[in-house]
């Protein structure tokens, strides 16, 4: 008798453990997944805390992780400590994955910012004097970008056939107001830099310009054209933009609701792309 209420008690035990395994399959199915996404905190932290309300109405939990520096987020990526990272344009991601060997994709498309002129000494590019030091930051990926806009502000000219998108200061052909480029600041030091009154003029990225509380419309005596080609994307894994949370990430960040979102709180400074 004690022998069949042992079988019993233990056929009762495996079937009250099995239905504690089902039970959480089916939380796994039906509950909550979550996203953790690397970001900049302005303005790519500040968008994602926007989409996240949206997100989780698609039962998806997003986390944001924010980085100072544009070293760091590809890297957790590859490390399998973010599912997706937010803070770089596409030529910046290129050259990472090119350096590194990053195994990365693009998921999204979703805004654009552009890069400030500052200066402390100067109201114009016109007022900038021979030799006027410019400086810029370390990131290789942004030089063509910068020197492509002072050529589009009559500053200097580039070699003849040179791909903008990877000029560098070795590629200027005209100089006429003899301007000396330093080119070996960290992005993130430069609004920094700036108010120490350092340079001539400097040019700063607009995340780091906004994150320091200058106003890139306000403080900035030149700014880019907003047909730049440096879209900010959303990259993950090699593999992993077809994933359900991820896809629905990416059409949070495309819709109505986010768009007019970025429109209205940076006033046409960040430009949201919905393709």
């Amino acid at each position: 008798m004690k022998k069949r209420l042992s079988i019993l008690l233990s056929f009762a035990l495996v079937l009250v453990l099995a239905a504690c395994g089902s039970s959480e399959s089916k939380d796994e199915k039906t509950g909550n997944k979550e996203i953790i996404i690397g970001a900049s905190n302005v303005p790519h932290a500040e968008i994602l805390e926007e989409a996240a309300p949206l997100l989780k109405e698609k039962g998806i939990e997003l986390k944001i992780e924010t980085f100072q520096d544009y070293v760091l987020p590809n890297k957790a990526l590859a490390d399998k400590e973010l599912d997706a990272n937010y803070f770089q344009h596409i030529p910046y991601l290129e050259a990472q994955i090119a350096e590194h060997d990053y195994d990365f994709e693009i998921a999204g498309k979703v805004h654009l910012e552009p890069i400030g002129v500052y200066s402390k000494k100067y109201k114009s590019l016109e007022e900038l004097p021979d030799g006027a030091e410019i400086l810029m930051s370390n990131s290789v990926s942004d030089h063509g970008r910068i020197l492509a806009m002072l050529e589009q502000k009559k500053l200097i000219t580039l070699k003849e056939g040179v791909e903008k998108v990877k000029a560098t200061v070795d590629d200027i052909e005209d100089n006429p107001k003899k301007l000396i480029f330093k080119t070996e600041y960290d992005p993130a030091l430069l609004p920094q830099i700036y108010n120490n009154d350092e340079g001539d003029a400097i040019l700063i990225n607009y995340n780091y310009a906004i994150d320091a509380g200058l106003n890139p419309f306000e403080d900035a005596i030149a700014i880019e054209e907003k047909d730049t080609p440096y879209v900010n994307v959303v990259a993950v894994r090699k593999g992993d933009k077809d994933k359900e949370e991820i896809k629905a990430l990416i059409e949070v960040l495309h819709s109505k609701e986010i768009q007019d979102f970025i429109l209205e709180k940076y006033e046409g400074g960040v430009i949201p792309v919905s393709e």
